[in-house]
């Protein structure tokens, strides 16, 4: 039987097949060996053992076409990183960490601002502009009033989605808000495993319909860059990427270099000054870590 892991917790994983429902397996010795470990997205052959209890064992992990490592899931096909556009403040700093972790892993990303109602439009639209050329879609959205609803729903259909953002900014209220039925299987989730309280600190992954599962992944305030090199830092900053060739310096840092094509389009409002900002901070931080 073929289904999807959506939640692993202490040695247990939670696999959906569609049309029978959840099963609570356990994944065979043999992955310890090949030192694979199944993780939430994988799809997978299970052995039911109980029909009845719905407990089963992994057999085999299926081809994985794609593995993300920050965070740790399998087989997505975008991310969406939600912030709020105001209470709390969007730190955008922490949203340009998540932009380069994705570019790094080559994964298409969204951009939501949640609470749109709560800004002014022009507000509003000079917030979505400064990601105008990240490379990102970019969208702004009300999980209050529905706002925005049906577009954010398109983007999502068919695709393995990512969720992603710090605490508070309205993502459970986005995910009942598009798939009200999202509510209903966490609470049958959480039933199963008595763990209910605990299940924010796990990516769990909700079945919304054929083809379409979301990634719901705990609310984070910080995100450490890992080993990256300051030098490859420039790379995951699209709009800096189509205007290196104009640098004066092969190589050039975008940073103390004289004749820099990236700093006089930041100069010219062609590259958003808060985004070249955060990248100046960013270079410093992986700059000073290595000296340690």
């Amino acid at each position: 039987m073929k289904g999807k892991i959506i939640k692993g917790i202490a040695g247990f994983y939670y696999v959906n097949v569609e049309g029978s429902g959840v099963y609570e397996c356990k994944a065979k010795g043999i992955f310890r060996n090949r030192q694979m470990k199944p993780l939430p997205g994988d799809d997978v052959l299970i052995d039911v053992l109980d029909e009845t209890e719905k407990t089963g064992n992994i057999t085999d992990i299926c081809d994985r076409r794609t593995e993300l490592i920050r965070p740790a899931v399998a087989n997505a096909d975008q991310a969406m990183i939600v912030f709020a556009a105001k209470e709390p403040e969007p730190n955008l700093n922490l949203l340009d960490r998540f932009l380069v972790l994705m570019q790094e892993q080559a994964v298409d990303t969204i951009i939501c601002f949640n609470k749109k109602d709560q800004l002014p439009p022009e507000k509003m639209e000079a917030l979505t502009a400064i990601y105008r050329d990240s490379g990102c879609t970019v969208l702004a959205v009300s999980a209050q009033n529905g706002e925005g609803k049906e577009e954010l729903k398109k983007l999502l259909e068919g695709k393995t989605t990512v969720l992603a953002g710090p605490s508070g900014v309205g993502k459970s209220t986005i995910i009942n808000l598009l798939y009200p039925e999202a509510e209903m299987q966490t609470g049958s989730i959480s039933e199963k495993i008595k763990r209910g309280k605990h299940t924010t600190r796990h990516s769990e992954l909700f079945y919304v319909s054929e083809g379409t599962y979301l990634f719901d992944t705990p609310g984070f305030g910080s995100l450490y860059l890992g080993e990256m090199e300051k030098e490859e830092l420039k790379e995951y900053y699209p709009e800096f990427t189509e205007r290196a060739e104009q640098c004066r310096f092969i190589g050039c840092l975008h940073d103390r270099e004289p004749d820099c094509a990236v700093k006089e389009a930041v100069e010219n409002g062609e590259i958003s000054a808060q985004r070249y900002e955060n990248y100046q901070l960013l270079l410093r931080e992986l700059g000073n870590r290595k000296k340690y």
